[in-house]
C-alpha cells in the first residue's frame, strides 16, 4: 500500500521480535562463507530518526526499544540491542541497514521500495553502498526476475504492510513462485499477528510449503489499545540449520501447541523476560525468548 510508512511505527513490540531475529539470521549467514545475494520486496526507508516527527506521533517504540534501552534486555537480545545503540537512536537500523551493516563485502544486495517518500530516504540511506542497488518498483515481480551468481546464497526477506487482506493474499500467491524460482534460496518472511487471529491459516499454509523455522510471540493487549496487532512472527523457510535442541525445553514444562504445526520443520514460540507490562506472553511451546533467540545464536551450518 501506497499509503503506508513504517516510520510511525519503527522500533515498535512488533519490529524488536523481527529485527533481533533478522540480526541473528543475517550473522549465520554472514559467517557461513558464501557470497550472497540479498533481496528485499518491501524496504522501506532502511533507517529511521526514533526522536522524529512520525515517530514520536506513533510513540511506539516507548514500549519497544527504547524500553529495552533505558531497561535491561534479555541476554540473548543484547547482541541486537547493542547493535542498535551503537547506531544511535536518531539512526535506528531498518532491515536494508542491518543487511548493510552485517553482510560481507563480496554481497551484492537489491532493495524494493514503491512508495515515493520511502524510496527517496532509502536511496539517501543506503543507495551509496557500491554492493546496493535500490530500486523504485514491485518488489514481488522485480524480486523474481533476479537470480543468484554461481555460488550465491540467495536470500530474501519479505515485509509487507499488511495494511488490507490483499497483502496476504498476494504472499499466499508469491511465495510458492518464489520457492521454484530459487530452489536453494532462503526466504525469511515477516507475519503481524492479529488478536482475531486472521492470520492463522495463512501460518499454517506458509509453515506447510517447506522445512522452516518459525518464532513469535504474542503481548498482553489493553483494552484502550485499538491496533488490531498484538503479535508478531518470522517464518524463515529453507534456512540451513539444524533443529533447536529439545533440552532447551525443560522438561517439566508441559509441551503446548505451537503457533502452527509445519508440516516440515520445527515451530518455535518466543516469550521475552518482561520489561514494563508490555512483553510478549506465552504462546506455545513456553520457551523464552532468551532461550529460543539463543538456540537461533547456537544454530550452525551444515
Amino acid at each position: 500500500m501506497l499509503s503506508y510508512q513504517h516510520g510511525y511505527h519503527a522500533g515498535n513490540r512488533a519490529d524488536v521480535l523481527k529485527h533481533a531475529v533478522l540480526h541473528t539470521l543475517l550473522g549465520h549467514i554472514a559467517t557461513a562463507g558464501k557470497p550472497v545475494l540479498y533481496v528485499e520486496t518491501h524496504s522501506g526507508r532502511g533507517r529511521y530518526d526514533l526522536s522524529g516527527e512520525q515517530a514520536r506521533k506513533g510513540g511506539e517504540a516507548e514500549t519497544g526499544i527504547l524500553a529495552l534501552h533505558r531497561g535491561k534486555p534479555p541476554r540473548a537480545l543484547k547482541p541486537w540491542v547493542s547493535h542498535v545503540e551503537a547506531c544511535g537512536m536518531k539512526n535506528y537500523p531498518g532491515s536494508p541497514e542491518l543487511a548493510l551493516q552485517l553482510l560481507p563485502p563480496t554481497a551484492r544486495m537489491v532493495f524494493f521500495e514503491k512508495h515515493p517518500a520511502e524510496y527517496a530516504a532509502l536511496e539517501k540511506a543506503v543507495g551509496s553502498d557500491p554492493r546496493v542497488q535500490v530500486k523504485h518498483s514491485d518488489g514481488y515481480s522485480g524480486a523474481l526476475k533476479l537470480s543468484p551468481r554461481g555460488g550465491e546464497q540467495m536470500v530474501c526477506f519479505v515485509d509487507p504492510s499488511y495494511e488490507t487482506s490483499r497483502d496476504i493474499d498476494a504472499l499466499a500467491l508469491w511465495t510458492p513462485r518464489a520457492l521454484k524460482r530459487w530452489p536453494q534460496g532462503i526466504l525469511i518472511l515477516w507475519l503481524p499477528l492479529f488478536r482475531d487471529g486472521r492470520e492463522a491459516e495463512f501460518g499454517e499454509y506458509l509453515s506447510g510449503l517447506d522445512d522452516c523455522i518459525i518464532a513469535g510471540a504474542r503481548w498482553p493487549v489493553d483494552v484502550n489499545d485499538e491496533s488490531a496487532l498484538e503479535g508478531s512472527a518470522v517464518v524463515a523457510l529453507k534456512y540451513p540449520c539444524r533443529p533447536f535442541a529439545a533440552p532447551l525445553v525443560p522438561p517439566c514444562i508441559p509441551q503446548a501447541s505451537p503457533l502452527w504445526t509445519p508440516s516440515h520443520g520445527q515451530s518455535i514460540s518466543l516469550a521475552a523476560t518482561r520489561f514494563h507490562s508490555t512483553m510478549p506472553r506465552w504462546i506455545s511451546e513456553r520457551l523464552p525468548m532468551s532461550q529460543a533467540l539463543k538456540a537461533c545464536e547456537n544454530a550452525a551450518f551444515p
